[in-house]
């Protein structure tokens, strides 16, 4: 069973929280401000610089939002003050990436190249170096749209289990399978 609900999350500074009527969490960082719908059964206690979340009985369904709920402010506080970071590396014969502010422009093997506008939450980078695969670095401070641009990123060419060939996340590990074996 999780406990991962009971855990406090210690507020770094330069983070701010405010719960307002209707539990509308708001955090508020260096790197910009979260807004979360938290559950009417939670209560939210802020003391001393942590944050505890608390159910008020131990039914199936408190338990389970429970956890969700403080793993989502953990993520909020841990986005407003860090960041978070994912790299997509294009792997393939003359794979290309390349952007303009937040339009990514990617030739990965089709007839035409992709043209992908990256929300503005979300700063993008490409990097090239010879001999490496292209890199595409997406940076944010909110966890779930990071993840969902990434995924989408992604989804214009997955990487394929014979040859490697596509867009995969770097520390992404791809089940190889063998090809056909020549008939004697």
């Amino acid at each position: 069973m999780s406990r991962i609900g009971k855990a406090p999350i210690e507020l770094p500074k330069g983070v701010e929280i405010s719960v307002s009527k209707g539990n509308l969490v708001s955090v508020k960082g260096p790197k910009g401000t979260l807004e979360q719908q938290i559950d009417q059964d939670l209560s939210i206690q802020i003391e001393d610089g942590v944050l505890t979340v608390t159910r008020p009985t131990d039914q199936k369904r408190h338990k389970a939002i429970h956890g969700l709920y403080r793993a989502l402010l953990a993520n909020m506080v841990q986005g407003v003050s860090t960041g978070f970071t994912k790299e997509l590396e294009l792997v393939g014969v003359g794979y290309r990436a390349s952007n303009t502010g937040n339009l990514l422009e990617l030739i990965i093997g089709y007839s035409h190249p992709i043209m992908f506008a990256v929300p503005a939450e979300v700063k993008v980078e490409t990097v090239t170096e010879r001999g490496q695969a292209p890199l595409v670095r997406l940076q944010s401070h909110d966890k779930q749209l990071l993840g969902q641009v990434a995924a989408k990123i992604r989804s214009f060419r997955k990487p394929e289990p014979y040859k490697g060939k596509g867009i995969k996340y770097v520390d992404e590990v791809i089940r190889r399978k063998a090809g056909k074996s020549a008939k004697k």
